[in-house]
């Protein structure tokens, strides 16, 4: 399924088909990176303006459709007439109609196979566009209760038709110009593909469905403000907001980073949510707390800008003249302390990771630079560096998302990339021991302990409902009512850093501010590769509940912080009964009947679980979960199984627990890769830095 978002002052959508800049989208077949253009349309004797965001569909690039949904107020689903509704389906709808709160309208793509390929009769098709439909309104109501949103052959919110070959249709445009569907199954059965296209153009059925159906920034943007904007709503800010007022403060919102593939320069693009953003002022990035100026403003038209001076409120705009990552809030340079929008949610996190370095290695400052631009551009993937072998770590929602994105990379800096591998997380499963440790110049002491952080507080993280940047006050509300945190406690929180929490408990701990970005840093690193295998952490809670500061800053550097700071958190998180955690995938195969035990197989060799099997005429949909660690090999098997007839799809479904039969083989094998000793670690590793004693009598580590 595809994603066609649009805005202001209208919606709309254009057919992508043979106008791609990129050279990769057109060596692929594929939309890779959401387009935006400028569009107008003559309908019944009125002009249209449109904004176009033109997105993937690919789970890959989900990215791409999160951030296009926020500068959006309608959306085009397409679905595709021969998978029906997949995974990735119920994925960009919940994200679309859900979050984003962007109405939606139907395409069905792709109807010409079902009459060429699979020569269904005209009840046959009819009777799967129904179900299709029924399908898509089922998730619109699970995601958007209350909205009352549906879509209808009857009042023309479905098109079908083919991409493909250019023809297109609502049912009203058949009653207007006379025509029975009949008619569709004669000219394919005659070639005569070229009338279909002629007499039932399909930008037809499309601009006249949005223009009718889909709402303009007045009607849609008060109701999605109060969905993106966690701010004060009856302020002037609010207000000026939901009434969509170009004279109101300035408020927008970086939605995209647009690099151009051939000249690599950098254009932001987003949306004016309030006020007037004019070429050549200032504005103020609220995120990155700095000022920057505007050097040249417009709209997007694909690849260019089309220069306007001001861009009022309601519209996209492209501007020039600064970098920021996508989901910056851009504000008037007098409108500090402004509470900035929602952070934008994504559908998956990075499950995937590889190594990259330069050829050259004198050009490694030069490949952090445009890794940091890369990854700016497309927030779903993450990278750091390993200090030991100097390699950017690169790490992202799947296999083919890296190879896209190290592609990019490698035309500025020629790199050399490893094997893509799976990353697991640690997690504590138990309250680990309370540790306290010393420096290694033993004039500094720390205490500390880790246990899992409750699942409702990762959920509210995941969903941005509380971020590291947002008023800790604020914060501590909604933790303490919607996860049942301690207030104190709550307000107490140092760090945010994935789905991970550092909370600073101490009382009367003096001179701790001097050494809490020290030991934020080092939070940050063990949370990036933890004890048993330095693989991420996914939901830990370290608690700091004692310190002892030295009073002269010369013994309190960072090398000092971090000997005891480390040892604190790897002890108490091996007694927190660490696991492996695998990354799990929802997995939805479409394939023809009398093949489905040959998937089934396939599947219960590959550890899935087969959740529901649902028959459809001449084909059966399998629907489960799978680890993502055993699907590389999973496309080639299916082809095998179904001479190529079947239709797969997947989308993340979080982490589980690896088998316990499983965990010492996996950590060991992650261990050598990663060159560290062949052992299970042990707290006594760290006993040097324990206080006071020196030797580690606790209990030792084993799964």
């Amino acid at each position: 399924m595809q994603l066609e978002n649009s805005s202001s002052p209208t919606n709309c959508l254009h057919a992508r088909a043979g106008r791609s800049s990129d050279e990769e989208e057109r060596k692929r077949g594929i939309t890779i990176f959401t387009s935006v253009a400028l569009l107008s349309y003559d309908y019944q004797g009125q002009n249209y303006l449109f904004q176009l965001n033109d997105t993937p569909g690919h789970i890959s690039f989900t990215g791409e459709v999160s951030r296009a949904l926020r500068g959006s107020d309608g959306v085009v689903l397409l679905v595709d007439a021969l998978e029906g509704v997949m995974t990735q389906t119920e994925t960009n709808i919940r994200l679309a109609v859900g979050e984003e709160r962007c109405k939606p309208v139907l395409f069905i793509n792709k109807v010409d196979r079902l009459i060429k390929e699979l020569r269904l009769t005209p009840k046959e098709v009819g009777k799967r566009l129904e179900q299709i439909a029924m399908d898509v309104n089922s998730l619109i109501k699970k995601y958007a209760p209350d909205t009352g949103w549906r879509v209808s052959f009857q009042d023309g919110t479905i098109a079908i038709g083919s991409a493909k070959h250019g023809w297109g249709f609502t049912i009203d445009i058949l009653k207007e110009k006379g025509i029975d569907p009949k008619v569709i199954f004669e000219k394919y059965e005659k070639g005569e593909e070229k009338w279909l296209r002629e007499n039932l153009p399909l930008d037809e059925p499309l601009l006249r469905m949005i223009v009718k159906h889909l709402p303009s920034p007045k009607e849609a943007q008060p109701e999605k403000i109060r969905r993106i904007w966690p701010g004060d709503q009856d302020s002037e800010l609010g207000k000026a907001m939901r009434g969509i007022d170009p004279d109101g403060p300035l408020m927008a919102m970086i939605t995209k980073l647009f690099i151009h593939p051939r000249t690599k320069r950098v254009v932001l693009i987003g949306r004016v949510f309030s006020g007037t953003l004019r070429a050549g002022e200032q504005v103020r990035l609220l995120t990155a707390k700095r000022l920057e100026r505007v050097q040249r403003l417009g709209v997007m038209e694909i690849t260019d800008i089309l220069d306007i001076p001001e861009i009022p409120a309601g519209n996209l705009f492209a501007l020039y003249g600064f970098h920021c990552p996508a989901g910056e809030t851009i504000v008037a340079p007098d409108m500090e302390g402004v509470t900035p929008f929602v952070e934008i949610k994504y559908a998956a996190e990075p499950v995937v990771s590889i190594a990259i370095k330069p050829l050259n290695p004198q050009e490694l400052d030069k490949l952090g630079k445009w890794v940091k631009l890369w990854v700016s551009a497309d927030p779903t993937a993450q990278f750091r560096i390993d200090e030991e072998t100097k390699e950017y770590i690169l790490s992202g929602i799947d296999p083919l998302q890296l190879e896209i994105l190290t592609k990019r990379i490698n035309e500025m800096v020629r790199i050399k990339v490893s094997p893509p591998i799976i990353v697991y997380r640690e997690v504590p499963t138990q309250r680990g021991m309370e540790v306290q440790t010393k420096s290694n110049n033993a004039l500094n002491r720390i205490k500390i302990y880790v246990e899992p952080l409750d699942p409702v507080t990762v959920d509210l993280i995941r969903k941005g409902v509380i971020t590291d940047k947002m008023d800790r006050k604020e914060r501590a509300k909604i933790l303490h009512e919607k996860a049942g945190w301690d207030s104190r406690e709550a307000r107490r929180i140092w760090l945010i850093y994935g789905t991970n929490i550092l909370v600073d408990n101490t009382r009367g701990a003096q001179r701790l501010d001097r050494i809490k970005s020290y030991i934020e840093s080092n939070f940050i690193d063990f949370c990036n590769g933890a004890t048993l295998a330095r693989e991420p952490t996914l939901g830990v809670k370290a608690v700091i509940t004692d310190a002892v500061v030295h009073t002269d800053p010369a013994h309190t550097g960072y090398s000092e912080v971090r000997s005891m700071v480390m040892a604190a958190l790897n002890i108490s998180f091996l007694t927190a009964r660490p696991r492996l955690y695998e990354p799990i995938l929802r997995i939805d195969i479409t394939t023809p009947i009398g093949t489905e035990g040959q998937v089934m197989s396939i599947l219960n060799k590959k550890r899935a679980t087969i959740k529901q099997i649902q028959h459809m005429e001449d084909l059966v949909r399998i629907t489960g979960e799978i680890p993502a660690a055993e699907t590389q090999d999973l496309v080639d098997l299916l082809r095998s199984a179904t001479q190529g007839r079947c239709f797969w799809g997947y989308e993340p479904s979080g982490f589980r627990e690896l088998p316990k039969a499983m965990q010492v083989d996996k950590i060991m094998e992650i261990r050598k890769r990663k060159g560290l000793p062949l052992e299970l670690p042990q707290p006594k590793l760290y006993e040097k830095n324990l206080y006071p004693v020196e030797k580690w009598t606790g209990p030792s580590f084993e799964i």
